[in-house]
C-alpha cells in the first residue's frame, strides 16, 4: 500500500504501525479460513457432567484455597444498550398516531417483540421511573389516550433529550426492581453476585471494560451504591476500568479491498470487536480470573445457585492447574522415566482434552520432554456450558487447524461454512452452546503471567459488511475473546444449567423469570 505521510502519522498516532494495516488488508484480500469442525463437543466426548458429589468436592477445594490466591472478576461492559432497543426505534421511525392504534401498526407488522413489550409494561423494573418523568412532562397524562400514553413512553425512555436509554452504557440500565421500587443495575448485580465466589478476606476485585466517554457515569454509580452493597454483603470493593485501546482498531476497506476513506480523506477505522480485550485482560494479574458478560445477571433470588456453579468450574480449574504444574516443574528437571513421561500424556489427554501426535511414543526421550512441556505451559480456561435450548451463540466443538492438530474451541455460527453439509450437520448437531462463563489461569507454575496475546489463533478474525455514510464496507473483527483469542489456551468444557445463563439481549429480556422479583 502507498500510505501518504498524513496516512502513517494518523496510523501511528493510533498506536497501530503500517505493516499491522498492511496485515490486516491482506486479510480483506485473501479472505479467512472457515472453521474446520471435526464433531460436536457433547458429554463424555469433550464436555464433562458433573455428579452432584463431584460439584461439593470442587466446592470445598475452591473453598479451602480462595482465601489464598488473588482473585479477579473480568467483566466486559463497554457495549451501548442500543441493540437492546432495535424493535423499539423501529416503531418510533414508523408508527404515525394519526393513521391509526399501535395494536393496528402491530397487527400489521407483526411485531410479536412490541405486542409483549406493550403488555408486560408495568413489569418492566424502570416503568415507574418513565412514567414520573412523563406526568412531570405532560400534565394529565393519565387522560390521553392509550395510542399517546404508548407512543410516549417509548419516546420519553429512548429519545437523546430524555432518558436515553438507548445510548446509554448497558450496564447502567435499570435491570431489576425491588421492593419499594429500589432499582438495580447489571454493574450492581455484579457486585452483588462477585461477593459470593469472587472475593476471599481481603475484597472483591472486578475489573469492567468500558467505553471511555462513559467511565464518569460507572464511577458515580459506584460511588452511589458502594457503602449501601458493602453493608448488605459485608464485602469491600476493589473496582477498576479499562477502555478498548485504539491499537486494536481495524482498518475498513470497500468493495475492492481498498481503504474506506472518511469524507476529508483520512482512513476509516473501527473497534475490532470484544477480541480486542484481550489486550486488556494481558494487562491484569491474578491467580484466577472469572469471566462473564455485562448483562448476565439475576436477581438476588438466584444468585447463591449462580455462585455455585461459578466455585465448582473455578474448583477444577484449581485441582487439574495443581497437577499441570506439578508436572511442569517435572519436566524442567529435564530427565524424567518412560512410565512418568507416559503418565503426563495421559493426564493432557484425560484431563486437558488435548490429541497427542500418533508419533508421541516414536519421540526420542528429550524431545517428548520438549513436546509435552509445550503441550502443557500454557493458560488453562475452564468454561460451563448450558444445553442447546435454541439461543443464539457459539458452541463448544472439536476442530482441526492448518497444522491438522485437534482442539476444543468455542466457535460462532459465522465461522462455519453452511455451504458444507457436512459443517452445517455439525452444527445442527451441538447439544451445547456458549453462556461466556468462564473460569481462567493466566499464570504459569512459577507464578508468572503468560503473555496472552502468543496464544490468539489470528486467522480466526471475521469479515462483516457494515455501511458508512449509505455507503458499504468491509470490517475485521479480531479473533473473539473467548474464541480465537484463547484458542491456543488449554480447554475444559463443563456442563452447567441453564439458571447460570440469563442475559439481556433485548429489553423483554427482563421480563423473563430470573429478572423478575415476584
Amino acid at each position: 500500500m502507498n500510505f501518504t505521510h498524513k496516512d502513517i502519522q494518523q496510523i501511528e498516532n493510533k498506536g497501530l504501525t503500517v505493516k499491522k494495516v498492511e496485515q490486516q488488508i491482506n486479510l480483506f484480500e485473501n479472505g479467512l479460513p472457515f472453521a474446520n469442525l471435526v464433531s460436536e463437543a457433547t458429554i463424555d466426548n469433550g464436555i464433562l457432567k458433573l455428579s452432584n458429589k463431584e460439584e461439593d468436592n470442587y466446592i470445598s477445594k475452591f473453598n479451602d484455597k480462595r482465601d489464598n490466591i488473588s482473585i479477579l472478576k473480568f467483566v466486559p461492559a463497554s457495549g451501548a444498550a442500543t441493540r437492546m432497543f432495535k424493535f423499539l426505534f423501529t416503531f418510533l421511525e414508523e408508527y404515525i398516531i394519526e393513521k391509526g392504534s399501535i395494536n393496528s401498526y402491530i397487527n400489521k407488522t407483526k411485531n410479536k417483540d412490541l405486542s409483549i413489550f406493550f403488555v408486560g409494561l408495568e413489569k418492566f423494573p424502570f416503568y415507574h421511573i418513565v412514567v414520573n418523568r412523563l406526568q412531570d412532562m405532560y400534565p394529565n397524562f393519565e387522560d390521553r389516550t392509550i395510542n399517546e400514553q404508548g407512543l410516549r413512553f417509548v419516546q420519553t425512555m429512548l429519545d437523546s433529550d430524555k432518558l436515553n436509554y438507548g445510548n446509554s452504557p448497558k450496564g447502567l440500565l435499570p435491570f431489576h426492581e425491588y421492593k419499594n421500587q429500589v432499582i438495580s443495575t447489571a454493574f450492581e448485580e455484579h457486585l452483588y453476585e462477585s461477593a459470593l465466589y469472587a472475593s476471599n478476606t481481603k475484597a472483591a476485585k472486578l475489573h469492567f471494560t468500558i467505553s471511555e466517554k462513559h467511565s464518569h457515569i460507572f464511577d458515580e454509580e459506584f460511588k452511589r451504591i458502594e457503602k449501601h452493597v458493602e453493608d448488605k454483603t459485608g464485602c469491600k470493593f476493589d473496582i477498576s476500568f479499562s477502555y478498548q485501546k485504539e491499537s486494536t482498531d481495524t482498518i475498513s476497506v470497500n468493495s475492492k479491498n481498498k481503504p474506506f476513506r472518511e469524507d476529508d480523506g483520512s482512513l476509516h477505522f473501527r473497534p475490532s470487536g470484544h477480541g480486542a480485550l484481550i489486550e486488556n485482560l494481558n494487562d491484569l494479574n491474578a491467580d484466577i480470573v472469572f469471566i462473564k458478560n455485562i448483562d448476565n445477571v439475576v436477581t438476588k433470588k438466584y444468585k447463591e445457585e449462580v455462585a455455585k456453579y461459578k466455585k465448582v468450574l473455578a474448583g477444577i480449574l484449581l485441582e487439574v492447574q495443581e497437577m499441570a504444574f506439578n508436572y511442569l516443574k517435572i519436566l524442567d528437571i529435564g530427565e524424567i522415566s518412560e512410565e512418568k513421561s507416559i503418565e503426563i500424556a495421559k493426564f493432557l489427554v484425560n484431563k486437558l482434552n488435548v490429541r497427542i501426535s500418533l508419533e508421541f511414543e516414536k519421540y526420542s526421550r528429550k524431545y517428548q520432554i520438549e513436546y509435552l512441556a509445550e503441550k502443557l505451559n500454557r493458560p488453562i480456561r475452564v468454561c460451563g456450558m448450558v444445553k442447546n435450548e435454541g439461543e443464539p451463540g457459539g458452541g463448544p466443538f472439536w476442530v482441526k487447524d492448518e497444522s491438522g492438530n485437534i482442539s476444543l474451541q468455542i466457535i460462532e455460527s459465522a465461522q462455519i461454512n453452511k455451504k458444507s453439509k457436512r459443517q452445517k450437520e455439525i452444527l445442527t448437531g451441538a447439544t451445547h452452546f456458549n453462556p461466556v462463563d468462564l473460569v481462567c489461569g493466566i499464570k504459569n507454575h512459577k507464578g508468572e503471567k503468560y503473555d496472552l496475546k502468543k496464544f490468539v489463533d489470528q486467522k480466526a478474525a471475521f469479515i462483516t459488511m457494515k455501511t458508512k455514510t449509505g455507503k458499504d464496507i468491509k470490517a475485521l473483527e479480531l479473533p473473539g475473546l473467548w474464541n480465537g483469542s484463547m484458542a491456543n489456551w488449554n480447554t475444559i468444557f463443563v456442563e452447567v444449567p441453564l439458571i447460570t445463563f440469563n442475559p439481556v439481549k433485548t429489553v423483554n429480556d427482563l421480563l423473563k423469570a430470573p429478572h423478575q422479583i415476584k
